[in-house]
């Protein structure tokens, strides 16, 4: 009996796969690439215009691809079905050469690990396409070449370790840039001016001052508000217009991997590896009781908005049978891609919508069925008619000069928003639009009961979460799908950016590192330019550029830069080695300052013989930190000052005396630790990968830790000694929660003189 070799990626797939196929296939997997650049070496054969690439199988992988070349030379055919996207071309084009077969090898793709989908591509094998070759081994050679050539150049000048990257360095520079915009924001005053109506139909309602003398009311001082206050108050208030509009809310479209990434962080705080861990379990398939293994969503690496007509027609009966015709549009719902290269996959959705989240739930992990719920719903919801409702615009005259604005809004029909909400990155300030407003007629007077003058600040832009630098990345066209989870995750793991209440800040050595590459290889950071470089791998994917001639294109201009880098890069080591006042109290040398892993130190300028460092504080002072007032106490040792420090494991205390008092303390926060008898205080301490927990003061005998930041209020429900800060999905607002099983006590984080709690 003849047999087919079929390889793919992964065992869970092979394992999938292989329930659905006969005897006459043998189903293998590849565990991902199977050879690729050598690692100790640049691995590229450049000569004049031609770049050739040395590739060499994966360290770890021989027994893989002799047990791969085994089968093949058993089978009778060679069917090659990784993933269905450039490093799954690629990775079918490496196993071809491994294997070194002269009998037919055939591509295979499917974008749904089903049998009907399997069985399709089973009936239509193809050519390995070589142009999804060529953009892949073109991103693959750029990003050698910008790491092996510059990160040599970061160990020369400022420490060994250090990388660059064409795609992570211009991320880095993002957060840098954001960060200097924040600090360079000069906050600018206004103020709001609310005011409290009643007409002959209760209830009250809401209107803000809108206009002055027919031009936009702008209050920038008190005394302004104060003079509006008092006019209004001796003013009549007349309605003048009332605008009734019917309006439509469209539902959003199926997700694509950016969407999904940035959704999974609001709505589920999933880091994007953790988004793309988790749907990838759900795309090679679930174990479903009896049904075996199932893959429950399509590929998960797309651009593309395009459902199939067959996933339409079977989620329209879905719709119509669970939610009513009301919900269902007389046509399907269609959604556009920005480009037609984005057409070559379908939109992530659920294979089926016959798998309904709550009815496989026992099957799944709490992680993969509150993602798989967010794409069937997000799925269902986009081929939902519009959600409807009747919008009210009120315009009151205060006097001749003051307009006032009321918008309200009625809900007439829900629409999708009966399954699915799309969340927000922003608190927005449209939920008193939601409100209903009471029976109000045009020349109806009205009576002023409050005049409520709020004094604000502009803010400045916000620092990126994962999700909004997803976003950012996909808006100027930096990175592809499949890239951006290991953007996100390369950037901290090199210490450039650290991920502190979910918000990204760089770190000294990420601002050092982004201002050395932005003066010596303007190109590599600059956003336009790595843009275009996308732009035009995708060219190459679709024919339309040669892959050798960009990477000539790209590589003289660079290599010329490279030579005078060698020359003119300034040397971080020895610019920073300034010497400070700090005396090392071991050999009374004059310390230095220095760059480590965690950023700038002083250290002993006599090291190896001395080996003496110490933390440079928070504020650049090489004393270190920021004393604290005088109700923080003083040093139970010697009676002296106490500061807060910055060191490599987070936020401590020590006494100003330092080093003649070595007194340090963890920073506490003043709530008792909850285990029974421990009598311990939970502090504030900073894991291996620099996030912040909360633990008890007495470990290793109590190891009690939690995440959440504990404040010292003790639950009006359960009593539990203490409440956390939650941030509530999809809002922005944080919320203090009792940590209690069982207990779902919540409240608003309470204020102290108009400003929030900060511990």
């Amino acid at each position: 009996m003849s047999q087919t070799l079929l390889i793919v990626e992964s065992p869970t797939k092979a394992k999938t796969i292989g329930k659905y196929l006969g005897s006459e296939y043998i189903v293998k997997a590849s565990v991902g690439h199977v050879r690729d650049l050598p690692a100790n070496e640049l691995g590229i054969e450049i000569e004049g215009d031609h770049f050739e690439p040395c590739y060499v199988p994966l360290k770890g992988k021989g027994k893989i691809i002799a047990e791969l070349k085994k089968a093949a030379r058993k089978a009778d055919q060679i069917l090659l079905a990784p993933d269905p996207d450039r490093e799954g071309e690629a990775i079918a084009w490496h196993i071809a050469h491994e294997l070194g077969e002269k009998k037919p090898i055939h591509r295979v793709l499917f974008h749904e690990v089903t049998k009907s989908a399997i069985a399709r591509a089973l009936q239509e094998p193809l050519a390995i396409d070589i142009n999804k070759v060529n953009a892949q081994q073109s991103r693959r050679i750029l990003d050698r070449m910008v790491g092996y050539k510059i990160s040599p150049l970061l160990w020369k000048t400022v420490r060994r370790g250090l990388s660059a990257g064409r795609v992570q360095s211009v991320a880095v520079r993002m957060v840098c840039d954001r960060e200097a915009e924040i600090k360079a924001f000069i906050p600018v005053e206004y103020w709001s001016i609310t005011t409290t109506l009643e007409g002959s139909v209760p209830p009250p309602f809401e209107a803000r001052l809108h206009q002055i003398d027919g031009e936009k009311a702008e209050v920038s001082d008190q005394q302004t508000a104060d003079q509006i206050v008092s006019d209004l108050q001796s003013s009549s208030c007349k309605i003048s217009k009332i605008e009734q509009k019917e309006r439509q809310r469209r539902p959003t479209p199926p997700f694509i991997t950016s969407k999904l990434q940035q959704e999974a962080a609001r709505k589920l705080g999933f880091s994007a590896k953790k988004t793309m861990m988790v749907s990838q379990q759900l795309y090679e398939g679930i174990e479903l009781g009896s049904s075996g293994p199932v893959g429950l969503i399509t590929y998960m690496r797309t651009d593309s908005v395009r459902v199939a007509d067959s996933a339409v027609a079977e989620c329209r009966d879905c719709i119509a049978t669970q939610f009513g015709k009301d919900y269902l549009p007389v046509k399907p719902q269609s959604y556009r891609n920005k480009n037609a290269s984005q057409d070559a996959h379908e939109a992530i959705r659920p294979t089926s919508v016959g798998h309904i989240p709550q009815e496989i739930e026992s099957y799944l992990n709490r992680d993969q069925f509150r993602l798989y719920s967010l794409i069937w719903k997000r799925f269902v919801a986009s081929q939902m008619n519009p959600a409807r409702y009747y919008q009210t615009t009120v315009s009151i005259m205060a006097g001749d000069r003051y307009q006032l604005r009321a918008v309200g809004r009625r809900q007439l029909f829900d629409g999708f928003l009966v399954v699915y909400e799309e969340g927000r990155d922003n608190n927005g300030d449209d939920k008193a639009e939601e409100t209903e407003l009471p029976a109000l007629n045009e020349g109806e007077i009205l009576r002023l009961n409050e005049i409520l003058p709020k004094q604000h600040f502009t803010q400045p832009p916000p620092r990126f979460t994962e999700s909004t630098l997803v976003k950012e990345l996909e808006e100027k066209g930096i990175g592809r799908p499949s890239t951006y989870a290991s953007i996100m995750s390369t950037i901290q793991d090199r210490g450039y950016v650290e991920l502190q209440e979910k918000r990204f800040y760089p770190t000294d050595l990420g601002e050092l590192v982004t201002d050395l590459l932005k003066k010596t290889f303007p190109d590599i950071l600059n956003v336009s330019f790595t843009a275009r470089m996308e732009a035009d791998l995708d060219k190459v994917e679709e024919g339309g550029r040669d892959w050798q001639a960009l990477l000539a294109d790209f590589y003289r201009p660079f290599a010329a830069l490279l030579d005078t880098a060698l020359v003119t890069m300034r040397d971080a080591k020895k610019a920073g080695e300034e010497v400070t006042d700090e005396i090392c109290e071991k050999c009374g040398a004059n310390m230095v300052v220095k760059w480590g892993r965690n950023g700038r130190f002083i250290a002993c300028p006599n090291y190896p013989e001395c080996k003496n460092t110490k933390d440079l504080g928070a504020n650049g002072d090489e004393n270190g930190g920021v004393e604290l007032p005088a109700d923080a106490g003083k040093c139970p040792e010697c009676d002296s000052p106490l500061k807060l420090r910055n060191g490599r494991y987070g936020r401590f205390i020590s006494c100003s005396n330092y080093p003649e008092c070595k007194y340090t303390s963890s920073v506490g926060t003043g709530v008792a630790c909850p285990q029974e008898g421990c009598g311990g205080e939970l502090v504030e301490k900073k894991s291996r990968k620099g996030k912040t927990f909360y633990a008890c003061n007495r470990y290793p005998k109590c190891n009690y830790a939690t995440w959440d930041k504990p404040y010292p209020l003790s639950c009006p429900s359960c009593e539990f000694p203490f409440l956390v800060e939650k941030k509530r999905r999809g809002e922005g607002d944080k919320v203090l929660r009792c940590p209690q099983k069982g207990c779902n006590y919540e409240t608003k984080v309470p204020e102290i003189a108009g400003k929030k709690i900060d511990l």
